[in-house]
C-alpha cells in the first residue's frame, strides 16, 4: 500500500484536502475549532473540538458533499505571512490556535497561514494552488484524540481521510484498505478463535483462546525441534529479575522508558523482564568452559513485557507482554562466521517451509556521531561491523546497510517481511555482541590456557511469536496450513438419523490418528453447517452420506472449494497424515 507522505505531491494533496475537510465543517458546524490536519502515511486527518456536538460515522458522506461544493467553488489558496502579533489578533478567539502561536518563536520560524474563501487557517503548507484541484477524496473513520496526545487533556474528534490526483487511484487504495479490512489479524482471530482482548485484564496483554493456543504450541514445537536438531540447548528463566541485572547489562540505562516501572519487595528492587539476554548471560556465567565446549546455543522460548502506549497497541502485532523465540550463541571469534552463516540457514530453512518469500535483509550498523544511545568502544564497533559485514558478502547475500539503527551493545541483522498488506515489519534478528559478555565477566579457557571473552550472538527466527502469528493470519488470511490448523478436519454427516453413527465412527478414527477433528452432528441443515465450516477456515470437510456408509468410504472438500472427492476412510487418513507430517501449503 503506498505510503502518502513519502508522495511529496500526494502529501501536498492530501494536506490540502484536510484544509478542504476543515472548511466544509465549518460550513456545517459553525462553532467547530480546529488544532492540527497533517498529512500522513495513510492520508489525512483534522483534530476538531465541536463543543457538546459529536460527528458520526453517517455523518462523513454529509461532509464529503459539502466538500464537493467548496472544491467546485474553485477558490485560490492563498498564503499569507503574519507577525506573532497579527497571528495572535486573527485567531485571538481559537484557543488551539493561540496554543500554537504562543510557542512559536519568530527568529526560527516563519508563521503563516493560508485562505481560500471562507476559511483562513494558520499552517506552514504548501498546499495545492486551487480547491478545484482537491477532487478525488474520500472521509474514512472517525474518532476521538487528546489534544496534543495528552490523557488529562480534553479529547477531541479526528476525522481521517485520503484524497489521491485521479479516480482510479482512490478506487484502487479503497479496494486496499477493503483487503486490508479482510486480512486484519484482530478481525481473524475473532473470527477463529484465536485470542481475546480485555480491559479488566489490561490493555496490550493477550489472552490465547484455547484455537490460539494449539497454533501457538504447533509454532513453539516446530521451532525448538529445528534448533534440537541444531544442537541448542533450551533453558527456562524467571520473568523478572532484579533491578541490578539490568544494570549490569546496561539495559538500565539505555532501555530503561521501555521498562515497566520498578517494584520493591523485602529490600529488593525488581522489574519486568524486557529482554532475556541478561538472564541467559547469567546461565552462562554459572559453570567454567573451554573453548571445546564452545559453541554453546542457549534457546529459551521465553514471555518478555515492554511498556507500549496505548496508542500503539494494535492486536498481538504490538503487545505489552509477548513471548520471544530466543537464544544466545555463545562462541570464540573463529566461530563467529559458521554460527552466523547457521542462524541464516535456520532463518532461510523456516521461510521456505512456511511459504515466506517477499523479505530482504538490512544490516544495522550504529550512528558514529551517537554519543548516548551507544556502548563506547570505537575498536569493538569497527570490528563487529565488519565481521557481520564481511560474513554476508560471503554468503552472497543482499542486504542494505541502516546507520543508527542497531541495538545499543553491537550491530544486527533484521530480515524485514513485506506483508500482503501495510509496511514492512521486522521477523527475525540476529545481533552480535562483543558487549554484555564483558559486561558480565563471562570467559572461557582457551587452548593455550588463557581466558578470553566469548563472542554472544542474540538471535530470534520468529522474533515475538505473538507477531509472527498476527503476520502469518494476515498472510493466509486466516487460511492455515493443515498442521497450523486449529481444527484441521469436520465431520458432517447428511443426515444426523441415517448417518450419525457412521460419523462417530470416522470421528473416533482421525482423533485416534492425532488428527484434530470436530463432529458437527446438529441437528442443521446441511447448507448451514457447511457455510459455518468455511467461515471458520477448517482445511477438510468431510460428508458422509448413504453411499459413504455402505461403501465404507469418506467425501471432504477443502476449504474454499466446492468439489467434492470420494476415498476409502484409510486412504484419506494416510491423504492427510502425510499433508500434517510434510507441513504441505495450501494452495
Amino acid at each position: 500500500m503506498i505510503n502518502i507522505k513519502e508522495d511529496e505531491k500526494l502529501s501536498v494533496l492530501n494536506h490540502s484536502c484536510a484544509h478542504l475537510m476543515a472548511q466544509a465543517i465549518t460550513h456545517l458546524y459553525p462553532n467547530a475549532k480546529f488544532w492540527v490536519g497533517p498529512a500522513i502515511e495513510e492520508g489525512f486527518y483534522y483534530d476538531i473540538d465541536l463543543g457538546d456536538e459529536v460527528i458520526k460515522e453517517e455523518d462523513l458522506e454529509k461532509i464529503e458533499r459539502e466538500m464537493k461544493k467548496c472544491s467546485k467553488s474553485a477558490k485560490n489558496i492563498i498564503r499569507r505571512e503574519l507577525s506573532k502579533e497579527e497571528a495572535l489578533d486573527m485567531f485571538k478567539d481559537d484557543p488551539y490556535k493561540i496554543d500554537l502561536i504562543s510557542r512559536m518563536d519568530e527568529s526560527e520560524n516563519v508563521i503563516t497561514c493560508y485562505s481560500q474563501g471562507d476559511f483562513t487557517d494558520l499552517c506552514r503548507g504548501p498546499h495545492v494552488e486551487n480547491t478545484k484541484l482537491i477532487k478525488y477524496f474520500k472521509l474514512l473513520k472517525v474518532s476521538g484524540a487528546y489534544w496534543k496526545g495528552d490523557a488529562k487533556n480534553k479529547m477531541l474528534q479526528r476525522i481521517y481521510g485520503v484524497c489521491f490526483e485521479n479516480e482510479e487511484d482512490l478506487n484502487n487504495y479503497l479496494q486496499e484498505l477493503e483487503e486490508a479490512k479482510e486480512r486484519d489479524h484482530r478481525k481473524i482471530g475473532k473470527d477463529l478463535g484465536i485470542y481475546m482482548m480485555s480491559d479488566l485484564v489490561g490493555r496490550g496483554l493477550p489472552m490465547y483462546l484455547p484455537n490460539g493456543f494449539i497454533l501457538w504450541n504447533e509454532l513453539e514445537n516446530y521451532i525448538r525441534n529445528k534448533e534440537l536438531k541444531r544442537g541448542y540447548l533450551h533453558v527456562q528463566t524467571p520473568p523478572l529479575g532484579n533491578v541490578e541485572l539490568y544494570k549490569t547489562s546496561g539495559h538500565w540505562e539505555h532501555y530503561q522508558d521501555s521498562m515497566f516501572p520498578k517494584m520493591e519487595v523485602e529490600g529488593e528492587e525488581f522489574v519486568l523482564r524486557p529482554m532475556n539476554c541478561p538472564h541467559h548471560m547469567v546461565i552462562y556465567g554459572n559453570d567454567i568452559h573451554s573453548y571445546r565446549d564452545l559453541p554453546l546455543r542457549i534457546a529459551e522460548i521465553a514471555r518478555d513485557c515492554r511498556y507500549e502506549s496505548s496508542g500503539a497497541l494494535k492486536g498481538i502485532e504490538r503487545v505489552r507482554t509477548f513471548c520471544q523465540n530466543d537464544s544466545h550463541i555463545f562462541c570464540t571469534l573463529e566461530q563467529v562466521e559458521s554460527e552466523f552463516k547457521g542462524v541464516v540457514d535456520l532463518i532461510l530453512e523456516c521461510y521456505k517451509e512456511l511459504g515466506i518469500k517477499n523479505y530482504r535483509f538490512e544490516l544495522s550498523l550504529r550512528d558514529p556521531e551517537d554519543k548516548v544511545k551507544y556502548h563506547h568502544d570505537d575498536e569493538m564497533w569497527d570490528k563487529a561491523e565488519n565481521m557481520l559485514r564481511q560474513v554476508l558478502n560471503d554468503l552472497k547475500i543482499d542486504y542494505v546497510e541502516k546507520i543508527g539503527e542497531a541495538a545499543f551493545y553491537g550491530p544486527k541483522l533484521d530480515v524485514q517481511v513485506k506483508p500482503a498488506v501495510g509496511n514492512e515489519i521486522t521477523l527475525s534478528t540476529c545481533q552480535l555482541d562483543f558487549c554484555l559478555p564483558a559486561k558480565f565477566d563471562l570467559t572461557y579457557v582457551d587452548s593455550d590456557g588463557g581466558h578470553k571473552t566469548p563472542v554472544v550472538l542474540h538471535r530470534a527466527v520468529f522474533g515475538s511469536i505473538d507477531r509472527f502469528i498476527a503476520y502469518y493470519l494476515e498472510e493466509t488470511k486466516g487460511n492455515l496450513p493443515t498442521w497450523l490448523a486449529p481444527t484441521q478436519v469436520v465431520v458432517m454427516p447428511v443426515n444426523i438419523e441415517y448417518q450419525g453413527e457412521y460419523a462417530k465412527e470416522i470421528y473416533e478414527l482421525l482423533k485416534n490418528n492425532d488428527i484434530r477433528v470436530e463432529l458437527d452432528d446438529r441437528n442443521e441443515k446441511l447448507g448451514y453447517r457447511l457455510r459455518e465450516a468455511q467461515t471458520k477456515k477448517i482445511p477438510y470437510t468431510l460428508i458422509l452420506g448413504d453411499n459413504e456408509k455402505e461403501n465404507n468410504q469418506i467425501s471432504y472438500r477443502l476449504f474454499g472449494s466446492k468439489d467434492t472427492t470420494t476415498l476409502g476412510k484409510d486412504e484419506f487418513v494416510k491423504l492427510i497424515k502425510d499433508e500434517i507430517a510434510n507441513r504441505l501449503l495450501r494452495k
